[in-house]
């Protein structure tokens, strides 16, 4: 049994919390764990390693004098090193004034360049490493479509079928079927399938080849939802297949695509089936910014659901080194993304509520939660990736602001002054809640 699955049977505020607590927290944790590590590889020692803020909850020193805590405030998390004057860094002045020069070289403030470095760039680095790792994972686990292309199993759907699990597919509606991993081509192939709703599938069954009838390959199933979309709200679950809208029957996903795109943002009354019932819905389309092949953005009209064959592919193992290279890629397109997006909303050309904050993020975790087991998890790895990005900008606070610092030091031969620093790390804190601010706003207030 999928325990995520069963979330919103208990439904609620709680629920969510929970998920966005333990999204958080296993993220905080692999990102203070990176500093912690290459910083005692570097031999830097750590004085606390803390999850959480605020009241110690429960605490436990290690033979090298780390102690490692979990506090009341699971919102984030650090790592004190020796010679810190807090949470934060910063230089304990007193402290390093009483080290010897072998115990200075031990602190943050007293080891060599490049371990400091090291150590700073060692939290984004393992965050993009979880879900480098993650992604991995999850390729591995559900492998790579076999060629030729097999039935694996055969989705719920409220007209008959006679395919078999196990069947070749040879051609459908006599147009040879391309290889599947080639998206051009197979896009090429779908529009060029007839729109009817029932196609003839020539298949290769227990080594005979046969023509059987079918659904329309692309019927207007809903795979997955996405979290905080018009199907979200609407109460749409996976699985979920509309049959009608407006009263007119449909039998395809590029039907449903077409009408929601021409809604113009109105109300929709649809008819959905679910698990052989016919249970009616309302859904209002949302206006929402989709990237581009080309970088740019388009603004359309979305319902928020992602769409499926009637039948899963069969699928086969997929290696390490396919599936690592394919969690490289996956990270590096949510990177790009996220660049791309947040150009984007500077110069104006997106709406700037695409920006989420902490409560956005939390209904995000909870309804990733709701979809099962492996949805949250590939939520947390995207969250991973956008946690490292944005700890890599270069504001004062974040660990790409101390990357500069050391850049800066690396230039001209000395760091920073104390007075600059305290300057400029107010400024970067004054900013980085501005943004938490303007976030938690959007939250509030975007539709």
């Amino acid at each position: 049994m999928d325990i995520a699955a069963l979330l919103p049977q208990f439904g609620g505020v709680i629920w969510t919390i929970l998920a966005f607590v333990i999204a958080l927290s296993v993220i905080v944790a692999i990102h203070e764990y990176g500093h912690y590590i290459v910083g005692r590889w570097s031999g830097i020692d750590a004085d606390v390693f803390s999850l959480g803020f605020g009241p110690v909850l429960f605490s436990r020193t290690d033979k090298r004098g780390t102690k490692w805590q979990f506090a009341l405030l699971p919102l984030g998390g650090y790592v004190k090193f020796k010679g810190d004057s807090n949470a934060s860094g910063g230089k304990d002045d007193e402290a390093m004034s009483a080290l010897s020069d072998a115990e200075r070289r031990r602190t943050m403030n007293g080891a060599p360049l490049w371990a400091r470095a090291a150590t700073v760039a060692a939290g984004p680095a393992f965050n993009f490493a979880l879900s480098i790792l993650i992604f991995m994972g999850i390729f591995m686990f559900r492998g790579e479509v076999t060629d030729p292309v097999k039935v694996g199993e055969l989705r719920a759907v409220p007209s008959q079928s006679e395919l078999q699990i196990g069947d070749e597919l040879v051609e459908i509606s006599g147009l040879p079927l391309p290889p599947f991993d080639d998206s051009e081509q197979f896009e090429a192939f779908l529009s060029e399938l007839p729109e009817t709703e029932r196609l003839q599938y020539t298949v290769i069954r227990n080594g005979d080849r046969q023509v059987v009838d079918g659904p329309y390959v692309y019927p207007p199933v809903a795979t997955q939802i996405i979290p905080r979309s018009a199907a979200d709200d609407a109460g749409f679950r996976p699985g979920d297949i509309v049959t009608s809208i407006n009263a007119q029957e449909i039998f395809s996903f590029d039907q449903l695509r077409v009408a929601v795109e021409g809604s113009g943002g109105a109300t929709l009354d649809l008819e959905v089936w679910r698990d052989g019932d016919v249970r009616a819905l309302q859904l209002t389309p949302r206006r929402t910014d989709e990237p581009q092949p080309d970088g740019s953005f388009q603004t359309v009209y979305r319902m928020g659901i992602i769409g499926g064959m009637f039948f899963e592919p069969a699928t086969e193992f997929a290696g390490p080194v396919s599936a690592f290279v394919s969690g490289v890629e996956q990270t590096g397109r949510i990177i790009q993304g996220s660049l791309s997006g947040l150009y984007h909303m500077i110069t104006g050309a997106i709406s700037t509520c695409n920006l989420s904050g902490p409560i956005g993020i939390a209904e995000t975790s909870g309804s990733m939660a709701s979809q099962g087991t492996a949805s949250f998890i590939w939520f947390i790895a995207v969250l991973s990736t956008a946690v490292g990005l944005l700890n890599l900008f270069p504001i004062p606070v974040l660990d790409g602001g101390h990357l500069v610092f050391h850049a800066y030091e690396a230039v001209t031969g000395k760091p920073p002054s104390d007075q600059a620093l305290r300057v400029l790390m107010g400024i970067g804190l004054t900013m980085l809640l501005s943004l938490m601010v303007f976030a938690l706003t959007n939250d509030l207030f975007c539709p």
